[in-house]
């Protein structure tokens, strides 16, 4: 089960968000906000590993760039 957080700058209620990792055929993905499936992985965990990566390199770009 996912854990609800509140997102840097949130307050009250914490709105319903849907898991960004799903299994295909026995293959494992993760979505992003801006609709970019990544996959496939074996597992689930290696699915979280790699949103992890491709999160990390997202805060290394310029703000300006992750805006657009």
């Amino acid at each position: 089960m996912e854990h609800l957080h509140h997102r840097t700058g949130e307050a009250g209620n914490i709105p319903f968000r849907s898991s960004r990792f799903f299994c295909v055929g026995g293959k494992w993905y993760f979505t992003t906000r801006e609709g970019f499936d990544s996959g496939p992985f074996a597992t689930r965990l290696r699915a979280e590993d790699g949103l992890r990566r491709f999160l990390h390199v997202v805060s290394l770009m310029p703000q300006e760039v992750r805006a657009h």
